[in-house]
């Protein structure tokens, strides 16, 4: 008997992350949804705020409990992932997915995607990912090594579309992922679309097949940005040809910048338009620049740089994390040397985006 999905209870689907800056892309996708997937219904939750407000915790804990497609994302600090972890691991097995990204160990090993799980009772898909992924090669830089796995990460789709069984369930994480980390509105809504078609369960199971999910959009893992940007390949107002960032005439000297893809793509970006805007009133060219991950490297030598001398007079990061690492890691040696061969001044600005003003003074940084 066909289920009449338009009188089966709303389809929740559930992002819990670490911050809120993809809150409105969130918001946008939603919009694409509710004309291609009526019933679909999409919230997402920043850990950012719980220790400020224990009102968005208690909100995010209710929608876990009656999520349908849980994702969790970015949880890598205690603070953020221990509040909602017993709400998640009680979740598991009864929601229709539950998808962990690039999160700590405890998060991750929750993964719960058709019969692909990260708690080792799966070792078929596994064993076949380390297959493909070969051998590292140690003495290649961290920024070589990342730009491979993004690489990786794009073929591997491809090649487990052909492999019937466990592999479509590892497929279907691996473009989350892919959907993820390129998160323009377009790239959540089909992330969304994906797993709902392959997911969806129950009162729900009707939605399956009803708005197939687009293949990701891909965008310059390493490139430029600026809210004049003009050009038939600038999308998003970003592009990796540096000739059409736009410069001051008679400019007294250039400042490079260092921004988060992520915002950039999720249309978050006003605070840094704001920064753009106060340099060149002050008759700076600017350079704002991003490189995908938390490695900033790729972005200093292809864009601040030209034949191994610095391009700019001065450099400041607006990305809250340090040159080269983040949450997981830190490479303060590789950000000595680079900085060294760049030998320009290098601010690195903090933002206050994961603490209030009170919070940020009471610390002991503040």
């Amino acid at each position: 008997m066909a289920v009449d999905v338009m009188k089966a209870p709303p389809m929740r689907v559930v992002i819990v992350t670490m911050d809120n800056h993809l809150a409105s892309a969130a918001a946008r996708a939603q919009r694409l949804l509710s004309k291609q997937l009526p019933g679909v219904v999409l919230s997402v939750h920043a850990a950012s705020e719980w220790a400020a407000d224990a009102s968005t915790l208690k909100r995010c804990i209710a929608d876990i409990e009656q999520g349908d497609i849980i994702i969790a994302s970015m949880l890598f600090m205690e603070d953020h992932f221990l509040p909602v972890m017993p709400t998640l691991t009680a979740r598991r097995d009864a929601c229709d997915a539950m998808v962990c990204i690039m999160s700590a160990g405890e998060v991750m090993k929750l993964t719960r995607i058709g019969r692909f799980t990260m708690d080792g009772t799966t070792r078929g898909p596994m064993a076949f990912l380390k297959k493909l992924r070969g051998k590292t090669d140690e003495k290649k830089p961290a920024a070589t090594a990342g730009a491979q796995q993004m690489k990786m990460l794009r073929r591997l789709p491809k090649l487990l579309r052909f492999i019937p069984g466990t592999a479509q369930d590892v497929r279907a994480y691996f473009l989350t992922l892919q959907y993820w980390l390129a998160g323009s509105d377009e790239n959540i809504a089909s992330m969304v679309q994906l797993l709902v078609n392959n997911y969806a369960d129950g009162a729900r199971k009707g939605l399956r097949g009803k708005a197939p999910a687009a293949m990701p959009i891909e965008y310059p893992e390493v490139g430029v940005y600026h809210p004049r940007m003009k050009g038939a390949e600038v999308h998003k107002c970003m592009t990796d040809r540096l000739d059409r960032v736009p410069t001051m005439a008679g400019s007294r000297g250039t400042v490079g910048l260092l921004l988060m893809r992520s915002y950039l793509l999720a249309g978050n970006a006003r605070h840094y338009d704001g920064v753009i805007a106060a340099l060149e009133a002050r008759g700076l060219s600017v350079r704002p620049a991003y490189s995908s991950g938390l490695d900033a490297r790729p972005a200093v030598e292809q864009f601040f740089m030209k034949d191994g001398k610095p391009s700019v007079d001065a450099v400041v990061s607006l990305t809250g994390f340090s040159l080269i690492g983040g949450p997981a890691y830190n490479d303060s040696k590789a950000a000595e040397d680079i900085l060294a061969t760049l030998d320009v001044p290098y601010v690195a600005v903090a933002p206050v985006e994961f603490q209030t003003l009170e919070l940020w003074g009471e610390s002991d940084r503040g």
